[in-house]
């Protein structure tokens, strides 16, 4: 068995494994398209005798992790064929990609997972979750006089962009964009864009929205403060002759939109969405800003993290007065540690998902009563969200 990246005259092999895996069968153009963006450098697979058994991609993104864009390795496209299954061809792919994203200086990875259990085999741990709303025209927001104008279909990416990152921001796990993705990951023709534009003439918040089969599909909803959020919703709810219901997916789960309706008895779904794995545990930890307590602080602290040695073990967490950490990994066993928890944990605990407290009182979390509470403080509130799928 070899593991490798691909090569340019191995993107039939490639597409063919995908369409099979994933049952989708591409037209010649969208397989013309798929061919001019191919990157065989970005796919590893693993072959036995040059025969194609196993497959993933691995997209060099961004995310925002306190408000500053990290680092990040995108796991996509994990396929196997299936008289290859259950050899282990997988489990090889993703530690071997491990290895690759710590040489590559990616701090944490993200992946949409077939299964969630198979995944937290290997570290990566449920992160963020999204809401669905079915709203019918009838209880849509009530429309409101707003200074300011809304303008459909004119807008450039750069304004998008520019909305878009500073929403993002207020969570981690975003994804940091770039023109490429916009263009080929979130606009289509298919699709309108509507701007909300305040009475000076700054853009404030936009909408991405079609309407099919009577239904109002909202994909993004994006606005800066409430005056952008009313006027967005006035201009959708000025459609309400044509549809009979909107639908929104992918909000954020700490959204208040049903709080805010006339009657917020409407059809919710939550769902558990991406997972995420730290990479480089020193790299993250270093470049994670705790609270500031005023006093320099020091713990033990084991990480346990079978697939990635250079995380596993004990180390020395030294926190400054105003709250820059530095570790040293040091030697001894877990035991000896005044906290100890798995670096799924420690991925969903850093980037604000659930709190050390919660993880602590499910044994998710172990250490003394005092190192525990000292991380209940010392990790500052946050919120996780994702609007993109790969």
């Amino acid at each position: 068995m070899e593991i490798r990246q691909l090569k340019e005259e191995e993107f039939d092999v490639s597409v063919s494994l995908s369409e099979y895996a994933f049952q989708y069968k591409l037209s010649d153009e969208d397989r013309l398209k798929a061919k001019q963006r191919f990157k065989p450098d970005r796919i590893w697979g693993i072959f036995d005798q040059e025969a194609l058994g196993a497959k993933l991609t691995i997209l060099p993104l961004q995310i925002y992790i306190q408000g500053q864009p990290v680092s990040m390795g995108g796991i996509a496209g994990v396929a196997t064929w299936p008289e290859n299954r259950r050899q282990g061809l997988v489990s090889k792919l993703l530690t071997h990609t491990l290895q690759t994203m710590n040489e590559a200086g990616h701090a944490i990875s993200l992946l949409h997972p077939f299964l969630i259990p198979f995944y937290r085999r290997f570290g990566w741990e449920v992160f963020c979750e999204y809401k669905k709303y079915t709203i019918p025209v009838s209880n849509f927001p009530k429309k409101v006089e707003i200074e300011g104008v809304v303008k459909r279909d004119v807008d450039t990416v750069e304004t998008l962009d520019r909305l878009y990152q500073q929403f993002a921001a207020n969570y981690n796990g975003t994804l940091k964009r770039d023109r490429d993705w916009w263009e080929h990951s979130i606009l289509n023709e298919d699709w309108h864009q509507a701007v909300f534009y305040s009475i000076s003439g700054e853009p404030k918040g936009y909408v991405i929205y079609k309407i099919e089969n009577k239904v109002l599909r909202i994909d993004e909803f994006i606005y800066l403060n409430e005056q952008a959020r009313q006027g967005l919703w006035t201009f959708l709810a000025n459609h309400d002759s044509m549809v009979t219901s909107a639908s929104l997916k992918l909000v954020p789960a700490d959204d208040m939109l049903p709080y805010l309706l006339p009657d917020p008895r409407i059809a919710q779904e939550n769902y558990p969405y991406f997972m995420a794995r730290i990479v480089n545990a020193q790299a993250l930890l270093e470049r994670y800003k705790l609270r500031a307590q005023g006093v320099i602080s020091r713990k033990t602290f084991y990480i346990e993290d079978h697939e990635a040695p250079w995380n596993n073990g004990l180390w020395e967490w030294n926190v400054s007065a105003e709250g820059e950490s530095q570790l040293n990994q040091i030697k001894g066993e877990d035991n000896t540690a005044e906290l100890t928890c798995s670096i799924g944990t420690l991925t969903v605990l850093l980037l604000g998902y659930k709190r050390p407290s919660e993880l602590a009182r499910f044994g998710l979390l172990n250490g003394t009563e005092a190192a525990i509470e000292w991380l209940e403080e010392a990790v500052l509130p946050a919120q996780t969200a994702l609007f993109d799928f790969f």
